[in-house]
């Protein structure tokens, strides 16, 4: 059987964290580390490479990594993998989750102790195990035994919107503290991930504001723990659990600061390059000149007062942070000035809603006022089909009357001179064999249709394939509803190939939606230069099932924004008039 790109990605990336944890050399391991990356980034199939005997082809793929994937997609094995399996404990790999446990005392900690479940870890910091080696001590294993306890009862990770309503009022406090200059999120969070780690946030200000700033953060209602503080970095845990890291650097050090910070650190590693390559050196403290030997002269700094100045010394342009992740960013800005990502303020109207016909908590008529409310001009609904009979899915006769209660709405709203119009629309059920949950005679009077899977996702990948190409290819497909059904940090997508799809939605004309809410966030932004090489449409859709839950569409901006996605290919970036006809094809 064919192997996937993701496969193969994730197979590279474990041998990564085996490696870091046998102690294997650094720089090999990293290369492990990337070449995962490029693959999961990849537009094309891995099987054209491996096939075609090309995979050198592709950066950061050299003979040894090449060989490994030709060994998996052959067996099913790759023989330094199973190697690593063999000498590391699965329980062991889960210990690089535990805060402030690097590879080097994990394999200590293993190697002395003969120990290799959280369990066991947890006794031996209670019983002065882990205490008594070289290196660790009491402090050490104290910090150790507080981390498995917030890991057990805590995600490492949470979703976009968790990390944003505990940075909101952080940052919102902090900003308007005495001696505050500057002040931004950083990390993962401005790059608008997925998911997110610890929360990171950097403040520009004088030397004689720190210890004061300091004492105000630690001090904040959302603090229950102090995990550390020094003299430019503290560190806190919030109600819920969360890290949150502060750092404060002098107002001339933020920009360079705050793009280190943001990272990703595969983009830091092509700028540190670019800078060398002109005779600079670029770190966290700011730019400077290098001197005869190569290395960085403290002395002699190069002026800047903003992102965008560095990187115009390192001939870019600037670089927003959702598309700073080394995917082709770099040579991008290069050549252009900017790249028109789709905002906000340009979405026009809301698609898929769902109202009390189905499973949704509010009648048609308070979701439209809610988006009137809120400025839009549209709502699309899409309550769900018969067979999401869980949900309430509608028979076809509710069906025909819920098309007369939006045709007198409608009529409601143009008598008394409100700008709003409802749209007629389905989630349809994809079914078993990519069908559509109505007759086509039904199909064709809705004014759009969303095709979905919910039902089989763990389905064989050929057959949820054809499944999906079959729904694809449907005259009354308009949109596929989150493509991969995943859960985010719950459950993870069908195994598909998203480039495939992407390509065959594109060629037929059909958008492939950016699910808003934030426990889907579904089209995943890596697939977003494939959706972009082929002008894939797409629509960043809330999936609300209560007025709060339109709330949800700013999330999807993010990550269209992270995606590559400009206003011309967000559907419900279109006027009222426009939607339509783009929704008959004309």
């Amino acid at each position: 059987m064919p192997v996937t790109n993701d496969e193969i990605a994730e197979r590279l990336r474990e041998i990564y964290q085996l490696m870091q944890l046998a102690g294997e050399n650094r720089f090999r391991a990293i290369a492990f580390d990337r070449a995962a990356q490029t693959i999961e980034s990849l537009n094309d199939d891995i099987n054209d490479y491996i096939e075609n005997d090309s995979l050198t082809d592709i950066k950061g793929i050299g003979d040894s990594i090449a060989e490994d994937i030709r060994s998996y997609a052959e067996t099913g094995t790759i023989e330094v993998l199973e190697s690593l399996r063999e000498r590391i404990p699965e329980g062991v790999i889960k210990w690089l989750d535990i805060s402030g446990l690097g590879p080097k005392n994990i394999a200590k900690i293993h190697k002395e102790l003969g120990i290799s479940e959280l369990e066991e870890l947890k006794e031996a910091c209670e019983d002065g195990r882990v205490a008594s080696l070289d290196g660790l001590g009491e402090k050490s294993a104290q910090k150790i035994l507080k981390s498995i306890e917030w890991m057990q009862q805590f995600d490492k990770r949470c979703r976009l919107d968790e990390a944003v309503e505990i940075a909101d009022p952080m940052y919102n406090f902090l900003r308007d503290q005495e001696g505050v200059e500057a002040i931004e999120v950083a990390g993962s969070l401005r790059r608008s991930k997925e998911t997110i780690g610890d929360v990171d946030i950097l403040i520009g200000a004088e030397e004689k504001y720190i210890k004061d700033l300091f004492d105000t953060f630690v001090g904040h209602d959302l603090v229950v723990e102090v995990l550390g503080r020094g003299d430019t970095k503290s560190s806190i845990r919030t109600k819920d659990g969360r890290q949150v890291d502060l750092r404060i650097v002098s107002p001339d050090q933020f920009p360079a600061a705050l793009m280190y910070f943001t990272g990703s650190k595969e983009h830091n590693v092509v700028l540190r390059q670019r800078a060398r390559e002109r005779g600079l050196s670029l770190n966290e403290y700011g730019l400077f000149e290098l001197n005869e030997e190569g290395d960085t002269d403290f002395n002699e700094p190069i002026d800047y007062s903003s992102e965008t100045d560095i990187y115009q010394k390192l001939d870019l342009h600037f670089i927003p942070p959702e598309l700073r992740e080394d995917r082709g960013e770099i040579s991008f800005f290069e050549q252009h000035e900017e790249m028109d990502l789709v905002t906000t303020e340009d979405i026009q109207g809301v698609i898929h809603a769902h109202s009390t016909w189905s499973d949704g908590k509010y009648s048609i008529r308070q979701m439209a006022e809610g988006c009137i409310e809120r400025g839009y001009t549209y709502l699309g609904i899409s309550d769900h089909s018969q067979t999401a009979a869980y949900a309430g899915g509608l028979s076809p006769d509710e069906v025909k009357q819920q098309w007369e209660e939006i045709d007198r709405l409608n009529e409601e709203f143009l008598e008394e001179g409100t700008d709003f119009h409802i749209f007629k629309g389905i989630e349809s059920d994809i079914l078993s064999d990519g069908s559509l949950d109505y007759e086509d005679s039904l199909l064709e009077g809705f004014d759009f249709v969303i095709a979905s899977v919910h039902s089989g996702l763990g389905m064989d990948r050929e057959k949820m394939m054809e499944r999906f190409r079959n729904a694809i290819k449907h005259p009354a497909t308009r949109i596929v509803g989150h493509p991969t059904g995943r859960l985010l940090l719950k459950r993870d997508g069908s195994d598909l190939n998203m480039n495939e799809l992407i390509e065959l939605a594109a060629k037929h004309n059909t958008a492939i939606e950016i699910n808003a809410n934030p426990h889907r966030l579904d089209l995943d932004w890596r697939h977003g230069n494939k959706a972009r090489e082929t002008l894939l449409m797409s629509s960043i859709n809330p999936d609300a099932h209560s007025i709060d839950g339109i709330d949800h569409i700013p999330y999807g901006v993010r990550i269209a924004r992270k995606g590559k996605f400009e206003k011309e290919r967000i559907l419900n970036t279109k006027s009222v008039e426009e939607f339509r006809k783009w929704l008959v094809g004309t």
